[in-house]
């Protein structure tokens, strides 16, 4: 037996008692003839004193070991309020090791964070033993249970669809896999399971979920990961828009505060219509923890003789920037020069007048109506943004969050949750000089086959939702589409043939004639949630083994080169 406890599991109640505990040696200190080692696992971290030097030749930090001893309490000075088990130590008798451990490490395992990416991922297995990043892949296992748990509760079903699928575009780049029975065919492994959780509706299965892995060959973000991410994939037979995002709410609401002691929004999630998300926030990912919004000021500025506003989208945001020196308004005015824009206006009201360039060109009739409309306050700014319609809001929205993190009233102490509606069905693509799908392509359009007939595609919205919590994108879902008559026809709009459909997606196309439900479901991404309640800034610190930003993983040499039979064997030959 290599323990009879955990190296976190000891307390008072244990003193007395001889056990066996092993683990790694985390430190080792000498204190002028007795010899202490902290010994660390899973659990947690036991004193051991040792009064016998020779115990630990051979023994160095990381090393693996097992020791046998007596628990008894610790002096009350030395007791360690921040430990577990920092009343009590273990007397060791024998200290075995049980794995050796090279004499340098590649770095301190407690610093590993700091440490150069590239070396960190080399060494993964050391930079696990981190207690922090330890706790992540923990933390990541519990949510995961729970969701589990919740989702079966609610009568889902847990199916798993296939790996090894068929190409289909859904937007990125497939990973492709070679056949070697069928020379020259390849599978690809799925960017989503959707078409599989559809069919799933379609074979009488009322309501599916699984934990499932994602492929898309696409660059590294800050909050995906190259290579596979994994979501919370659900779909709902005989289900609209309200039936899907309730459960979200649910699930998503429940497990925020249970692996967190910040504030959580309560359902309902606010729901804001994509065009009303843009122009408030700049973004259909807003950061609502930031209680600023924009305003639209452009027909105000069509009255102003201000020649720099005419003709152009012009955008506004009220702030309290009472007290603020002139650094905080020439460090915005740098904020927007390394963001692109040409400058940042703005006006302050100060002993109840406007002060700043621009207010020579405001009438005293439009200083009221700004005060009145906007709801302009003592020590108020009002700070402008004007370019042309393709970026005004994105970078509305930039200045906004940077003015929410400036002047420290973005609530760090919070989870703030919404849902993002009726999104743009179709888009203009230059590339493709014609419309396209914005979002995905099996989503019903707002008003069904009615909302097709003489309308400009552009105008089209789509039953199409994203959760959004703290800025960052959690999920997106819609009402599929399930007939083949407005499948035909949205497609046609995006410049399809019913001979394209019925080759990229012939399986669903042919399944929807055989009697397909309405159907729903989103899929909220696992990746992300444990980041944002582990408070990480990047996902890769919440992922056991990630492919770094270049895609490799430079643990165990992936991509790597194979054999030349390995090649033949799937019908390959690599070009120079």
């Amino acid at each position: 037996m290599h323990r009879t406890h955990t190296a976190g599991q000891l307390r008072q109640e244990n003193i007395g008692e001889e056990v066996r505990l092993s683990g790694w040696v985390d430190t080792i200190r000498d204190h002028g003839g007795v010899m202490f080692l902290d010994l660390r696992d899973f659990s947690g971290i036991t004193q051991v004193v040792l009064h016998n030097d020779s115990m630990l030749d051979g023994v160095n930090r990381e090393a693996v070991v097992s020791i046998c001893g007596k628990v008894r309490a610790r002096a009350e000075e030395n007791i360690n309020t921040r430990l577990g088990t920092g009343q009590i130590e273990v007397f060791a008798d024998v200290l075995e090791v049980l794995g050796p451990c090279k004499n340098m490490l590649p770095f301190e395992i407690g610093e590993s964070t700091e440490t150069r990416e590239e070396v960190r991922l080399r060494y993964r297995f050391l930079d696990l033993r981190n207690p922090a990043l330890h706790q992540n892949i923990v933390l990541r296992s519990q949510i995961i249970s729970f969701i589990r748990e919740q989702m079966t509760g609610l009568g889902f079903l847990e199916i798993q669809t296939p790996i090894l699928t068929a190409s289909s575009p859904e937007g990125a780049r497939d990973y492709l896999v070679p056949s070697r029975k069928h020379k020259g065919k390849f599978y690809a492994l799925p960017q989503a399971p959707q078409q599989f959780k559809q069919l799933l509706m379609v074979s009488g299965f009322d309501k599916y979920f699984q934990i499932a892995p994602c492929f898309r060959d696409e660059d590294s973000r800050g909050d995906r990961s190259p290579g596979e991410f994994y979501q919370l994939d659900f779909e709902m037979a005989f289900a609209e828009q309200d039936d899907v995002l309730s459960v979200a709410e649910k699930v998503l609401f429940e497990t925020f505060a249970k692996f967190t002691d910040k504030r959580v929004s309560s359902p309902p999630f606010k729901r804001i219509a994509y065009g009303d998300a843009v122009l408030k926030y700049g973004s259909d990912k807003p950061d609502l923890r930031n209680p600023l919004e924009i305003c639209d000021l452009t027909d105000f500025f069509s009255q102003v003789d201000f020649p720099l506003f005419k003709n152009k989208p012009v955008r506004g945001i009220v702030a309290d920037c009472s007290g603020r020196p002139r650094s905080f308004f020439d460090n915005s005015l740098k904020y927007a020069t390394s963001i692109g824009m040409k400058g940042l206006g703005y006006i302050t009201l100060a002993d109840g007048d406007f002060k700043g360039p621009i207010e020579k060109f405001l009438t005293d009739g439009h200083k009221r109506e700004l005060i009145s409309s906007l709801g302009i306050n003592e020590g108020d700014t009002l700070f402008f943004v004007c370019d042309v319609a393709t970026v005004v809001d994105e970078l509305a929205g930039q200045i906004r969050n940077w003015l929410g993190d400036a002047l420290e009233i973005t609530d760090k102490n919070a989870f703030e949750f919404c849902f993002i509606t009726d999104y743009p069905m179709f888009e203009y693509n230059p590339e493709k000089k014609g419309i396209d799908f914005t979002h995905n392509p099996f989503s019903m359009p707002i008003g069904g086959l009615d909302a097709l007939d003489d309308k400009n595609p552009l105008e089209i919205c789509a039953h199409q939702y994203d959760i959004v919590c703290n800025g960052v994108e959690l999920s997106s879902g819609a009402v599929r589409n399930h007939s083949p008559e407005i499948m035909r026809r949205v497609f046609a709009i995006a410049g399809y043939s019913e001979e394209d459909l019925e080759e990229r997606f012939g399986a669903l196309y042919t399944a929807f004639q055989y009697g397909a439900p309405p159907h729903a479901g989103m899929a909220p991404g696992i990746d992300r949630i444990v980041m944002l309640l582990a408070g990480e800034e990047t996902i890769r610190d919440v992922i056991a083994f990630p492919l770094n930003g270049n895609a490799q993983d430079l643990m165990l040499g992936a991509p790597g080169e194979v054999t030349g039979q390995q090649l033949r064997e799937v019908h390959i030959r690599i070009r120079d």
